[in-house]
């Protein structure tokens, strides 16, 4: 008889390292999103979890934000977005994930939308409250003009950005490095960012087309991985 049990350990070995494991393919399962909360202005923030959309609004009563209910430990965060038209120079629109927006020591991964230019996005992460991760990408079209999925699948030790099913952007912690760790809620908010580096983030606010409105569509988390 033939020892198959070399052959077989190999196999798996080989799987393992080249196919997703079932707790990876677990881990990036994802379901609609039901329930928000609204961190302030909840008149500015329209959400229909039927139809599981989100409106939000930034006009003279400022801007809004909304967040997840529960925090998830790792796991694919995705929305269909589309981002105000107009003249939307110093606005920021967003989609993010924190740990808890407001403390100096959170974990973050962005995508962030720089309203003096519909065409370029900008990535970034922080682990501890440090950051300096940030790139800009063209986007090879305008984010106000349609829909478009933007993805974020966190895992431990790897960060990946997707928009519309493509690979934007791939950071892996390297040896020593600080990479985020922490629960983090799924966040998106629509505020003026003019005071940022005197402008040079997002352009300065005029308001020549408000209101402004940025809308969410087919919003998913991750279904499992909550942690209270």
């Amino acid at each position: 008889m033939i020892n198959i049990f070399p052959f077989l350990s190999l196999t798996f070995l080989f799987l393992s390292l080249h196919h997703p494991t079932m707790a990876d393919q677990s881990l990036h399962q994802t379901q609609p999103l039901k329930q928000i909360a609204i961190d302030y202005t909840p008149e500015a923030c329209n959400h229909c979890p039927i139809s599981n959309t989100i409106a939000l609004t930034y006009d003279h009563r400022g801007g809004a934000r909304w967040r997840s209910t529960t925090r998830f430990l790792y796991g694919t965060f995705t929305a269909k977005i589309q981002t105000p038209k107009g003249n939307t120079d110093g606005l920021n629109f967003n989609f993010y994930l924190s740990s808890l927006e407001g403390d100096k020591l959170q974990d973050e991964i962005d995508f962030e939308f720089l309203g003096k230019d519909s065409t370029i996005i900008q990535t970034n992460y922080y682990s501890n409250g440090n950051g300096n991760n940030e790139k800009i990408h063209q986007l090879g079209f305008d984010s106000s003009d349609g829909f478009h999925e933007y993805g974020i699948k966190w895992g431990d030790g790897l960060i990946e950005w997707w928009i519309d099913g493509k690979l934007l952007r791939k950071d892996e912690r390297k040896e020593g490095d600080m990479f985020p760790e922490k629960a983090m809620y799924l966040y998106a908010s629509i505020w003026d960012a003019s005071c940022i580096a005197e402008g040079e983030w997002t352009g300065k606010y005029c308001g020549a087309d408000v209101p402004y409105v940025c809308h969410y569509k087919d919003i998913h988390v991750p279904l499992k991985n909550a942690v209270e």
